[in-house]
């Protein structure tokens, strides 16, 4: 059982920076792979970003490649999400979640474990 806790979410103005985290439980941290999704109001939950366990594989969505950074620390079990150049459209529920297998996830109905998740609202 793996129990994740968001944290940074927040009100921000489009181009300023946000960095949110996922603190996890559990020993074996390094042998999920990790993402981030994103649900805004009305819409499906998307994924936003997923590394693998042990950070050498990352992927992300096109629309937040190049200003979003996904990394993990597997010694403090947490993984991060930095976000830059915020738009409104960026404005969103973030979510953390887990997933057993190995290689990377990109879809929602394939994570184990999730968070409560955080929001993130973009002003224009």
């Amino acid at each position: 059982q793996v129990q994740l806790v968001e944290s940074g979410g927040g009100l921000v103005q489009a181009g300023d920076s946000l960095k949110l985290s996922c603190a996890a439980s559990g020993r074996t941290f390094s042998s999920y792979t990790m993402g981030w999704f994103r649900q805004a109001p009305g819409k499906e939950r998307n994924i936003v970003a997923t590394i693998s366990g042990s950070g050498a594989q990352r992927y992300y969505a096109g629309s937040v490649k190049g200003r979003f950074t996904i990394a993990r620390d597997n010694a403090k079990n947490t993984v991060t999400l930095e976000m830059a150049s915020l738009k409104p459209d960026d404005t969103a529920v973030y979510y953390c979640a887990a997933n057993r297998g190995v290689g990377l996830v990109v879809d929602p109905g394939r994570m184990d474990y999730w968070g409560k998740g955080t929001l993130v609202t973009v002003s224009s």
